[in-house]
């Protein structure tokens, strides 16, 4: 029987292969990056379609096989924040999540949820507009009702001495396809930013 690859292995194999593509030892050549307009045209570089491609239809490829192998893409973080910490699943940007793997994340997310309100007390919650460009202060009410409609969580934090903001993102569907409306409209995410109180998000 032959070697099954892990998780870990995975991301292993698609970070080199990205590297890859990037160094550009990994053409798509079948690429064209016309759109048909001239002045557009002018300014797309064959080469870059070309290394995005090869990287794309190579992830396509290793999500097949995490699909035929039922390979996982779950990975496990871990979060401290004002003396509390949390574990949670994520699924690797770079992966997809299977059935089993959307569970994982529908369970973990109420925990998740809870941890995001305990260390986010007194701080200004703001909700991410027009792909992060534009915020929006909102209410744990808001957050709530928009928490009811969505599958999972994920959360992130950028912090430094004088410095605190919490990103929570709530999504439905796979969530590789969940930023930037990219699965639109089966898979997709609200972001909501917590920061200190008087500032605004930057991350």
């Amino acid at each position: 029987m032959s070697k099954v690859y892990s998780t870990d292995e995975l991301i292993e194999i698609l970070n080199c292969e990205r590297k890859a593509c990037l160094d550009g030892e990994r053409l798509n050549l079948s690429a064209t990056p016309a759109v048909g307009n001239p002045v557009v045209d002018h300014f797309l570089k064959p080469d870059a379609i070309q290394k995005f491609t090869a990287y794309q239809d190579f992830k396509a490829a290793v999500h097949q096989y995490q699909m035929d192998y039922q390979v996982s893409g779950i990975v496990w973080r871990e979060i401290t924040l004002k003396g509390k910490t949390l574990c949670y699943p994520r699924v690797d940007d770079q992966l997809m999540a299977l059935p089993q793997d959307m569970e994982i994340l529908k369970a973990a997310k109420s925990q998740l949820l809870e941890f995001w309100y305990e260390v986010t007390v007194d701080m200004d919650l703001y909700l991410s507009l027009n792909a992060g460009k534009d915020y929006r202060r909102v209410h744990p009410a808001e957050i709530d009702a928009i928490a009811q409609r969505t599958e999972w969580a994920c959360i992130f934090k950028w912090e430094k001495s004088n410095f605190l903001e919490v990103l929570l993102q709530l999504g439905w569907g796979q969530p590789g396809e969940a930023s930037y409306r990219r699965g639109w409209p089966h898979s997709g995410s609200e972001s909501f930013h917590a920061v200190k109180p008087g500032k605004t998000p930057i991350c």
